[in-house]
């Protein structure tokens, strides 16, 4: 068991995005805790601002678990206002796509629970990207490759003919 103390209400950060509409900082308390099968990050959502761009995962399935606050949860069926305590899955896959938005006037906190595998494939649909990622988070084998989704090339393109 691990001697660390992680609280999911302390305001110390791990890692903090700011880029254009995107402000979150979050800080991965599975981890700390002693964690590996599964992950866990507490995140703060700046007002008026995305978590992240709209992705979906297809080697790992995503938890969120609203704590304070009512973001609003895009997905393919759309936007919906999450409720303080609100617990929703977003599958593996094309079907689980999602993007947190804060259009509260206060940050917003949420929890977010993931499962682990060795590799995983996300998608980006707003920007036509997708990213490949292998290993662990963090660690020197990590690999991670972002790539534009367009063009398409065939099969055998760069193959030898002979």
């Amino acid at each position: 068991m691990s001697e660390q103390r992680p609280n999911i209400w302390s305001d110390e950060w791990q890692r903090t995005v700011e880029h254009g509409p995107f402000a979150v900082r979050g800080t991965r308390v599975g981890a700390a805790a002693g964690m590996t099968e599964a992950g866990m990050t507490v995140y703060e959502l700046a007002p008026g601002k995305r978590n992240m761009p709209y992705h979906a995962h297809h080697g790992i399935e995503e938890t969120v678990v609203v704590l304070r606050g009512t973001p609003t949860l895009r997905t393919p069926d759309g936007e919906r206002e999450l409720a303080e305590g609100e617990v929703v899955v977003c599958p593996r896959g094309r079907a689980g796509a999602h993007q947190l938005i804060n259009r509260g006037e206060t940050p917003a906190r949420f929890l977010m629970l993931s499962s682990k595998a060795p590799a995983d494939l996300v998608e980006y649909p707003d920007s036509g990207k997708v990213s490949a990622q292998a290993g662990a988070w963090g660690t020197p084998d990590a690999v991670s490759y972002l790539l534009a989704m367009e063009p398409q090339l065939d099969y055998f393109a760069g193959e030898p003919a002979e």
